[in-house]
């Protein structure tokens, strides 16, 4: 019978943020599969435990994965931790579980610390409704892609970032969002000097010109204003049959009524009674 695999969160900063359930867990499998053995074992000093650990990380998902399930079908237990957080979430985790599920494999997650839901809970930004970003590509045509896919996105964004990539992704998300965009910053979140900054694209990113960003980053910032709705006048479809038939269209009636067939993107944007 395969063991179970365990997602233990990591205090993200604060070392008494973690529960009798994780501490327990990880004191009763038979190995840990850190990102970094050195800052794991910070925190197994800390709380007086001895256990065996394997590397995992994102360079090593392949070799490090496959090692970890494999002692996992042979019937042992793994607690998968990450250097601060919740394993699998914008994590190389993510790919260790989905090998599991698909191997029937058990995977039982453990709540606790994640930096984007503290993050958001404090932010004072509408928390209804969100999307988590991650961190943006370094490559620029795909950082472009991503923030023009999230131009109307009207929930609340959540991304992290770096220290010494912040300032030019304060100016890429003002760009894309515009510069009195709200945002909230959260720096250091649950640590010594957590800092939380509510203002707008535009004036962090003056802020961060003149003060070096130090840190892990969480930046919630606010979805687009709702887009105006009105109801489609006459004109308005007198002018969308002309443009139509000047683009090829063989008949803008008929186009409308079989508007899939003919794949006009202007007409589902308009209302037609």
């Amino acid at each position: 019978m395969a063991g179970t695999l365990y997602l233990v969160p990591t205090p993200i900063g604060n070392l008494e943020d973690i529960s009798r359930r994780m501490a327990d867990t990880l004191a009763r499998v038979d190995f840990i599969a850190a990102e970094d053995t050195r800052v794991t074992v910070k925190l197994l000093n800390h709380l007086g435990l001895k256990r065996p650990m394997v590397i995992y990380h994102r360079h090593n998902t392949r070799t490090g994965g496959q090692a970890v399930v494999n002692r996992l079908l042979a019937g042992e237990s793994c607690a998968l931790v990450t250097d601060a957080g919740t394993p699998a979430i914008s994590d190389p985790g993510e790919e260790l579980v989905a090998q599991c599920a698909g191997l029937g494999i058990p995977v039982c997650a453990i709540p606790g610390p994640c930096a984007l839901v503290t993050a958001l809970a404090v932010s004072g930004q509408p928390t209804g409704r969100f999307t988590f970003e991650g961190f943006l590509a370094m490559n620029k045509k795909n950082r472009r892609a991503h923030l023009d896919a999230l131009r109307g996105e009207e929930r609340t964004m959540i991304f992290y970032e770096a220290p010494h990539k912040l300032t030019a992704t304060l100016q890429d998300l003002a760009d894309a969002f515009g510069p009195d965009r709200p945002v909230t910053l959260c720096r250091e979140l649950t640590k010594l000097h957590e800092e939380i900054r509510r203002t707008t694209l535009g004036e962090a990113g003056a802020y961060y010109q003149e003060n070096t960003p130090k840190g892990e980053f969480v930046l919630v910032i606010r979805g687009a204003e709702p887009a105006e709705e009105r109801e489609a006048t006459l004109e308005d479809g007198l002018a969308l049959v002309d443009r139509l038939r000047g683009g090829g269209c063989p008949s803008g009636t008929r186009c409308v009524r079989r508007r899939r067939s003919w794949g006009c993107p202007e007409i589902s944007s308009m209302i037609w009674r």
